[in-house]
């Protein structure tokens, strides 16, 4: 695949994270379990896009098997964490993942679970927007990202 055509890809998973983000946002009142759901796909979405633009071993992974495994995107996050020094990447994993089996699957949160998720998940579709946007940053360039 071309350069262009991962660009391509990386971006339409951003758009995708973003539009989650404000279904998301818009559901955290009356479809509590929804908005779960879509918090999840905005992070998964996020940690795909990371994954691809930094060339990780679990994209090429999630290629070869059709899909993206949880175990794949857990794995993803904890080295985007370590690669860009940022461990609010791991936090945003952790969150999301709870949210989808205990929010989404279990439908065990209401709309105050959400709306204290929501800040973890924005920081990290914040942080993967000026990413995607920029070329190669080093970890100290990323932590002015953060402020």
């Amino acid at each position: 695949m071309s350069a262009y055509g991962i660009q391509e890809d990386i971006q339409k998973l951003l758009d995708s994270a973003c539009k989650f983000f404000d279904e998301a946002t818009q559901l955290a009142d009356r479809d509590p379990t929804q908005a779960c759901e879509k918090l999840y796909k905005v992070v998964e979405n996020c940690i795909k896009a990371l994954a691809i633009k930094y060339d990780l071993e679990e994209y090429h992974k999630a290629k070869q098997e059709g899909t993206w495994w949880s175990r794949l995107l857990g794995k993803a996050a904890h080295k985007l964490a370590e690669r860009l020094n940022v461990e609010d990447i791991v936090r945003a994993w952790q969150t999301a993942f709870d949210l989808h089996v205990n929010g989404f699957h279990e439908e065990m949160y209401g709309p105050e679970e959400v709306k204290k998720a929501i800040p973890t998940v924005k920081k990290l579709l914040d942080l993967t927007s000026k990413l995607v946007k920029s070329h190669q940053h080093e970890s100290r360039e990323i932590t002015k990202l953060l402020d």
